[in-house]
């Protein structure tokens, strides 16, 4: 029986619909985690079984380690900073080239209370997810509201509902 205690079970249902599209596709996950700090691999890992599709994960929360475990550009970094849409996907992508996975996920952004700018405010989220083969790089832009916990559990449930059309047989 899974941690109901621990995550709701409209994230657990989520969770476990992208291992089964996952699983039925045959396709292994890595995951970049800066602002959700592992929160999305601790949700996929409290379903039983996932570990034939949750391939590892990457918490990557200082840009030295952005760079150093998935090859992002410190160049890239220091020009559109660690909270972009460059980085998120260079992220995904790296997970590619860094683990034997068919799906990189990434997710990076600014939780609070502080840390943000008028340009890049607290809630500023950016997610993508990259498919082995595929021809494009996902990528979704989101300003959620609410406190630390609340914006680190909306990106946790914006990544999985990015993952699940890319884990699906195309």
């Amino acid at each position: 029986m899974m941690d109901r205690a621990m995550f709701a079970d409209e994230l657990l249902d989520l969770a476990e619909e992208v291992l089964g599209a996952c699983r039925a596709s045959g396709l292994r996950l890595a995951l970049a985690e800066s602002c959700t700090g592992g929160l999305i691999s601790a949700c996929l890992t409290a379903v039983p079984g996932s570990s034939d599709v949750l391939e590892r994960g990457f918490v990557v929360y200082s840009n030295e380690a952005k760079a150093s475990l998935l090859g992002v550009p410190e160049a890239l970094i220091a020009a559109h900073g660690a909270v972009s849409e460059k980085v998120a996907r260079s992220l995904a992508e790296g997970c590619l080239e860094h683990a034997p996975a068919d799906l990189g996920a990434a997710v990076t952004g600014i939780a609070g209370p502080g840390g943000g700018t008028a340009e890049k405010p607290v809630g500023l989220v950016h997610i993508a997810v990259a498919r082995r083969n595929f021809f494009a790089t996902l990528h979704q832009r989101h300003l959620f509201e609410g406190d630390r916990q609340a914006v680190r559990i909306q990106a946790l449930k914006a990544a999985l509902m990015l993952i699940k059309p890319l884990a699906k047989q195309l």
